[in-house]
């Protein structure tokens, strides 16, 4: 009896040691694919930041698991990234609220999805130097009674939102007797609400409001003179990345080697190369 329950003890350990040698060299293969890889979450919606589009025109680059392609300014500055990392780019498309999630859990190496460096997501994630700088504006109505707008107080009983889980929606608290109307999941459907009439106006950037009164001829930016008050760190946009990742002072050179007026061009040509209807 004895003997044959070291026998099948044997056996037993021998099968264990062969199936561990099976997991290891899959794992090594898994690790070997991502490091020859770059994957950034973005929701490709939120032009001309980004977006998602039909096929490869102006620089498109394929949706990870999808048949459409992503393009914008986010896009055009992860592809100088990921090639100065040596890496390929991998863009996977993710919603708002899973961007940071995405990064902690390691499905994505970066954020690059016009996401600002706030005091609160700096406690979970790290960032980059700053990629790029906007102000606030509100998107409205062409043609409608907050169209000339001077002040944001001039939005007295308008029906203003922002995105959720962002510091636009904080500052609608700044705008003196407005109904702060609930917060929406993204920039297209802020557009549909504004058309229907749902709401009189959207807290954005500017590069998204040109982009929006480009696409939509009965849309306006609006721009103040007196303000939303904001830190530096909510306007800016950096790249999202894990604490202590390897990537963050790679990063940062490479984006040292961005002029101010490359960055230009780049957005300029975002906002040109948009989609006509997001």
């Amino acid at each position: 009896m004895r003997k044959k329950g070291s026998l099948f003890l044997a056996l037993l350990l021998s099968a264990m040691i062969l199936l561990a040698g099976c997991g290891a060299g899959n794992d090594s293969a898994s690790g070997s694919s991502d490091d020859n890889t770059f994957k950034i979450g973005l929701e490709a919606g939120y032009a001309p930041f980004n977006w998602t589009q039909k096929d490869n025109s102006n620089g498109g680059v394929k949706i990870s698991g999808t048949s459409e392609y992503a393009g914008g300014y986010d896009v055009e500055i992860a592809k100088k990234i990921a090639d100065g990392l040596g890496k390929e780019l991998v863009v996977v498309k993710t919603e708002w609220d899973g961007l940071v999630p995405s990064l902690t859990s390691g499905k994505i190496d970066a954020i690059i999805a016009g996401m600002s460096p706030t005091a609160e997501r700096k406690e979970t994630i790290d960032f980059s130097d700053n990629y790029y700088k906007s102000n606030l504006v509100m998107v409205v109505k062409k043609g409608g009674k907050y169209e000339n707008a001077a002040s944001i107080q001039d939005f007295k009983g308008a029906k203003v939102t922002a995105q959720l889980n962002t510091f636009h929606y904080s500052v609608i608290d700044q705008m003196e007797g407005v109904s702060k109307e609930t917060a929406m999941d993204n920039f297209p459907a802020m557009r549909v609400a504004l058309e229907s009439g749902i709401i009189d106006g959207y807290v954005s950037e500017r590069p998204e409001a040109v982009s929006a009164a480009a696409a939509n001829e009965n849309f306006a930016m609006v721009e103040f003179e007196d303000g939303f008050k904001t830190s530096e760190d909510d306007t800016a946009i950096a790249v999202g990345l894990q604490k202590g990742s390897e990537l963050t002072d790679k990063i940062n050179e490479i984006l040292k080697g961005i002029s101010e007026d490359e960055r230009t061009e780049i957005m300029d040509a975002a906002i040109k190369n948009q989609p006509a209807a997001e």
